[in-house]
């Protein structure tokens, strides 16, 4: 299985926000709520992915989680989730005047179709934002449009000099690769809200998804809950025999639903 510690500062960097200017407003208010690797408007939430919450005066003081599990309090900041009679407390990843990082609960009501989501910033409560949920709600982590795909060196699978600060080059046709998602589901493990899964454990989506390059399908070795971030899905997929490229798209499909053909991957011979 390949090792994924070469990408943390990356992924940390996905997970952060850059904070609104400005001064915040008196008031705290949710804009909207998105898949927080695809940032897609409109896709329903899942239990167990990372999403992002938009709007002002948000946090008094931006603030990024030091431990695992995550905390359901960060800087004065709560997230509850509503549907039907159950209310659950999300877990916070970062919180900022315009932007929070959270963690859909695992034991949503299952079969609802939405959940109410409000924010209390030091006492003072948000709007109550619906937002659709599903079982599956699946994004691909990536910097602008370039997935975040890990090669077997540690090297992101894009083309050479893309992303500034970061060791890049194509994906060989063959190799084993690491695609870094959300939203891809339930596990086969008891997994705490906020929490990974123990060291030495494998969690596994009970759901595959299909993953495609450039509309191939891909052999998948692995799928299951990153073992460092909360959150976080990994997939270990085998580079399919395609007509190589600096932009082949990149797209999982799963309960119907499919990431932005926009995504792309490096592919050489």
């Amino acid at each position: 299985m390949l090792h994924p510690k070469p990408i943390r500062t990356l992924l940390s960097a996905l997970l952060l926000a850059l904070a609104s200017a400005g001064l915040a407003s008196a008031q705290t208010t949710i804009d909207g709520v998105v898949n927080g690797a695809s940032f897609v408007k409109g896709q329903a939430i899942a239990p167990g992915a990372l999403i992002s919450i938009f709007g002002s005066n948000l946090a008094s003081t931006p603030a990024l989680a030091d431990t695992i599990p995550l905390s359901t309090t960060l800087s004065g900041v709560t997230v509850q989730f509503v549907t039907g009679s159950k209310s659950v407390d999300a877990p916070l990843d970062y919180v900022g005047q315009g932007q929070i990082n959270a963690v859909v609960p695992w034991d949503l009501t299952p079969g609802s179709t939405s959940v109410s989501v409000t924010v209390t910033n030091k006492g003072k409560a948000s709007n109550a934002m619906t937002v659709p949920m599903q079982s599956f709600s699946p994004g691909i982590f990536a910097v602008g449009n370039l997935a975040a795909v890990q090669n077997a060196d540690g090297s992101l699978a894009q083309p050479a000099g893309s992303i500034q600060g970061r060791t890049t080059h194509p994906a060989k046709i063959g190799s084993t690769i690491i695609i870094y998602a959300t939203g891809l589901g339930p596990v086969d493990l008891t997994i705490p809200d906020g929490a990974i899964p123990p060291p030495g454990t494998l969690a596994n989506t009970i759901h595959h998804a299909s993953v495609f390059f450039g509309g191939h399908n891909a052999e998948i070795q692995f799928s299951g809950l990153s073992p460092q971030f909360v959150g976080v899905y990994q997939l270990n997929v085998v580079v399919p025999d395609i007509v190589p490229g600096d932009s082949v798209p990149l797209q999982l499909v799963l309960g119907g639903i499919e990431t932005p053909k926009e995504i792309t991957v490096a592919v050489s011979q």
